[in-house]
């Protein structure tokens, strides 16, 4: 196992440090947004702007990445990442915020598209599931750690925004130092969204509800976490056992769904999460041991999801389909996380925090719904045809091969990017 890592280690350092400086900053954000009396509507706003800014940057990456290099395309991005960052405390203003988040998201896109590209060209078939699994791992691992860096100082002041400044920044120097060649300029993979739908209805519609939720906790549960008049210490904890416990519910959930018809495995854990997301609701801002313990029951249960549609979706598809489908399921979460900020904030207003998890609530409700009569009306695939949840991991959160073209030709015919930009709709 070290064998094969060593070679990957400067750009898992790379990752380590990009990880904590995102997971920081993604949470001191909507903190410090409270504290500058922004509205509900604005905070939710703000979640939807970093999203759109990742989509956007899915779109028009691997037109940037061809036009001038991996390790120039990289260093802009951290460059201009960390810039943005420092921008926030200078101007203190909802319009200004959203652009810049914008900027962010798809600034945080293009960077890991360099990374993951990077990945892939150095493992082979035979080590590529490991080398991403060590990925997912340290990305996961170091963005809830992030999280934990909120309780070094005030919100209020510049420091906080500094340090993620910093981290950022850092993130380029064992990236540029790296001895690894770059990898060729990345392929566009043409995505059809009506062929991945007709393939596979729940992996579509799962991605797209999944992505709603998603976008909503990424965005307030620190104001939700807040609102008991937690520390911030407190409001840092509660993240990152949020997020790790969603790192570590990916594998027994995955292995389960490994063994029997994974759609019952996302309907089983959409109904456990609907349960999850009312008692959080009730629950939860008390910030005591029963709130840090649905706190952890919920992130278990609900980040998982994703990589369960990716799977299901590559039962369906034949093995060099498996990118198309990953990229395809990426930009549908990507749409559906740039809704959720902006309807669970319109709930918040009418019912207060707990309508953060009552959102949640209700599309998890969606997804059990959908998910149920999709298994009366088609039948599971035979156990020998399906993959394994590892293969999900592997190609499931890349953005590295995102195309926006969604026309039916071949892959092999390239395009620039801005034909297919009405497909992110």
């Amino acid at each position: 196992m070290l064998a094969n890592v060593a070679p990957i280690t400067a750009l898992l350092l790379g990752v380590a440090l990009l990880q904590l400086g995102n997971g920081l900053q993604g949470t001191l954000l909507p903190v410090r947004a409270q504290v500058e009396a922004f509205t509900q509507l604005e905070l939710g706003a703000l979640g939807s702007a970093y999203f759109f800014g990742f989509v956007a940057g899915c779109y028009f990456g691997p037109w940037l990445v061809r036009n001038s290099g991996h390790i120039r395309t990289f260093t802009a991005m951290v460059a201009l990442a960390s810039a943005l960052v420092l921008t926030h405390p200078l101007v203190v203003d909802p319009v200004f915020w959203l652009v810049v988040r914008a900027g962010s998201g798809a600034c945080f896109a293009i960077l890991y598209m360099v990374i993951e590209s990077w990945l892939n060209a150095r493992s082979s078939n035979v080590t590529r599931g490991l080398i991403f699994a060590v990925y997912a791992i340290v990305s996961f691992g170091m963005l809830g750690m992030g999280q934990l860096l909120l309780a070094v100082d005030s919100p209020t002041g510049f420091p906080l925004f500094l340090y993620a400044s910093i981290l950022v920044s850092v993130a380029a120097v064992p990236v540029a130092l790296s001895r690894s060649p770059q990898p060729e300029p990345i392929e566009y993979i043409h995505i059809r969204f009506v062929h991945l739908y007709r393939i596979s209805p729940v992996g579509m519609a799962g991605s797209f509800i999944v992505g709603a939720t998603s976008g909503a906790i990424w965005s307030l549960a620190p104001i939700f976490f807040g609102g008991g008049a937690a520390s911030t210490e407190a409001i840092a904890v509660f993240m990152t056992v949020m997020i790790l416990t969603g790192a570590i519910g990916q594998w027994p959930l995955g292995l389960i769904s490994d063994r029997m018809d994974r759609r019952l495995v996302i309907a089983a854990t959409a109904f456990l999460s609907i349960w999850a997301g009312l008692a959080m609701s009730l629950f939860g801002t008390d910030t005591g041991r029963l709130s840090l313990v649905l706190t952890g029951i919920f992130g278990f249960l609900s980040f998982p999801l994703y990589m369960l549609c990716v799977a299901h979706t590559n039962d369906s598809v034949e093995h060099d389909g498996f990118v198309e489908a990953a990229s395809g399921l990426l930009l549908i979460w990507g749409a559906g996380a740039v809704l959720g900020p902006l309807v669970a904030s319109n709930v918040i207003v009418a019912v207060g925090l707990g309508g953060l998890f009552y959102t949640t609530a209700a599309l998890h409700a969606v997804l059990l719904a959908f998910t149920v009569y999709r298994i009366s009306q088609r039948e599971a695939r035979p156990a020998e045809e399906r993959g394994e949840f590892l293969d999900a991991v592997r190609v499931g959160q890349t953005v590295s091969t995102v195309d926006p073209l969604t026309h039916e030709e071949e892959a092999g015919e390239e395009q620039p990017p801005q034909a297919g930009a009405q497909a992110a709709g």
